[in-house]
C-alpha cells in the first residue's frame, strides 16, 4: 500500500475529537491501489443486487463527512450554531459535563468547533454571555486549531504559500493561549482541553518531553480515552513527530493495559495501517494480524452500541476482514457502517465511496460464492 501525503481538513471524523480535525486539514493520505481490489473498472457504477438486498447504497448516497450517523442533538446545535444561536451548544456541553461523558465531551466540541472556523458570530455571544464557561473556552480553543487548518488549505506545500504557511503558524501559535484558558477553565476531570492539545503539538512540533506531559494529564483523567489516543498515535507516527516503532509500541500499549470494550485493540490496526507500504496483502494475513482482527472483533462486540467511535472501528475491522478472506464477517461489518465512509481506511482515498463500495462489494460477492 503506497501512500501519498495529502493534507487533511476537520473532520472531520465527525465523531471524533478536533484533533482529528486538525489532523484532516494537515496530513490526508492517498493510498494508490487497494490489494485485492480492481481500480481499472470501466463504466458507471452499478448496485449489486446483493448489496441491494441488504439495504446497501451507492458510492453517491454515501455520507462522505461522517463515520456513522450523528447524534439528533449534535446534528441539532450544528443548525442553531450555524442560525446564530448558541444556547443548544451551551446546553449540549453542559450535559456531557453533568454526565462526565467524555468521549462525547469530546466529539461535540469538535464538530462545534468546526462550525466556528467558518463563523464564529454565535461562539462570540456565547463568550458574552457567560465569560468563563468551560464549553466555549474549549471550542474556542478547537476553532482556533481549525482556523490554522484553513488557513493552511488543503494542497500540498509545493501548492501553498507562503501566506498561507505563515498565517498557519500565526494562528496555530494562539492556540495554545486558547488551549492555556480552556485548561484553566476546565471541568474537573475533564481529558478533552489537554486532549485538544495534541493538535497544537502536532502542528507546531513539540518535543516529546512536552507530549509526555500532555499525555500524563489525559491518562490520569481518561486512561482510554480514544479520541486522544487516536490523535496521540498520530504524533507518534513516523509520518509527524515519531517513528513506526514508537507507534506500534504506543498502540500495542493502550490495546494491552485497556479493558475489553474500550475499543483500544483499534491502535494496533491503526498504526500498522499508517506504516504499511506494501502493495501486497500478505502483511494483513499473517496470523499476528489476524489475531489483531480477532482481539478487536470482540472489543467491538462487548463495547457499548452506543459509544461515539464504534462506527470507525468497524469501517476498519471490515478493511482487514475483506484483506484477510474473512468475507463473512466483512459483510457484517460493512452491513452495521453502510452508509457513511468519512473513516479509516476510506478517508485517505481520493474517492473514499468509490473505494469503500469496491471492497464492500469485493466481499459480497466473495461471500456468495
Amino acid at each position: 500500500m503506497i501512500i501519498l501525503w495529502v493534507v487533511l481538513a476537520l473532520i472531520g471524523l465527525p465523531l471524533l475529537a478536533l484533533g482529528l480535525y486538525f489532523l484532516k486539514a494537515i496530513v490526508q493520505g492517498a493510498i494508490e491501489g487497494w490489494r485485492g481490489t480492481d481500480d481499472d473498472a470501466d463504466g458507471p457504477y452499478e448496485l449489486p443486487a446483493a448489496a441491494a438486498a441488504l439495504g446497501m447504497l451507492p458510492p453517491d448516497r454515501q455520507n462522505k463527512d461522517s463515520a456513522g450517523p450523528v447524534p439528533a442533538a449534535l446534528t441539532a446545535a450544528l443548525d442553531a450554531a450555524r442560525a446564530g444561536d448558541w444556547q443548544p451548544a451551551a446546553a449540549l456541553l453542559d450535559a456531557t459535563a453533568a454526565e462526565r461523558d467524555w468521549e462525547y465531551r469530546s466529539v461535540h466540541s469538535s464538530w462545534l468547533a468546526s462550525v466556528a472556523a467558518e463563523d464564529d458570530t454565535w461562539l462570540l455571544a456565547w463568550e458574552a454571555a457567560r465569560p468563563d464557561d468551560p464549553g466555549a473556552a474549549l471550542v474556542r480553543a478547537r476553532s482556533t486549531v481549525a482556523l490554522a487548518g484553513n488557513i493552511r488549505g488543503a494542497q500540498r506545500a509545493k501548492h501553498t504559500t507562503a501566506e498561507q504557511f505563515e498565517g498557519f503558524h500565526r494562528v496555530m501559535a494562539q492556540s495554545q493561549e486558547h488551549h492555556a484558558r480552556a485548561v484553566a477553565l476546565g471541568v474537573e476531570g475533564d481529558p478533552t482541553p489537554y486532549s485538544a492539545q495534541i493538535s497544537t503539538a502536532l502542528g507546531l512540533g513539540y518535543p516529546h518531553a512536552e507530549m509526555d506531559r500532555i499525555w500524563k494529564e489525559i491518562t490520569d483523567r481518561a486512561p482510554h480515552h480514544f479520541s486522544a489516543h487516536y490523535t496521540a498515535l498520530q504524533y507518534w507516527c513516523a509520518k509527524w513527530r515519531g517513528s513506526e516503532k514508537l507507534a506500534r509500541d504506543f498502540a500495542a500499549d493502550a490495546a494491552a493495559k485497556a479493558p475489553l470494550g474500550s475499543l483500544m485493540t483499534a491502535f494496533p490496526l491503526i498504526a500498522h495501517f499508517e506504516h504499511d507500504e506494501s502493495d501486497s496483502a500478505d502483511g494483513d494475513r499473517t496470523p499476528e494480524m489476524r489475531a489483531l482482527v480477532d482481539a478487536a472483533l470482540a472489543d467491538v462486540a462487548a463495547a457499548d452500541p452506543s459509544h461515539p467511535h464504534v462506527a470507525e472501528v468497524r469501517h476498519l475491522l471490515a478493511y482487514y476482514l475483506c484483506l484477510q478472506d474473512r468475507d463473512e464477517a466483512a459483510v457484517e461489518q460493512f452491513r452495521l457502517v453502510d452508509g457513511y465512509v468519512d473513516s479509516l481506511p476510506w478517508k485517505y482515498r481520493g474517492d473514499p465511496a468509490g473505494e469503500y463500495c469496491r471492497m464492500r462489494d469485493l466481499s459480497l460477492a466473495n461471500a456468495a460464492g
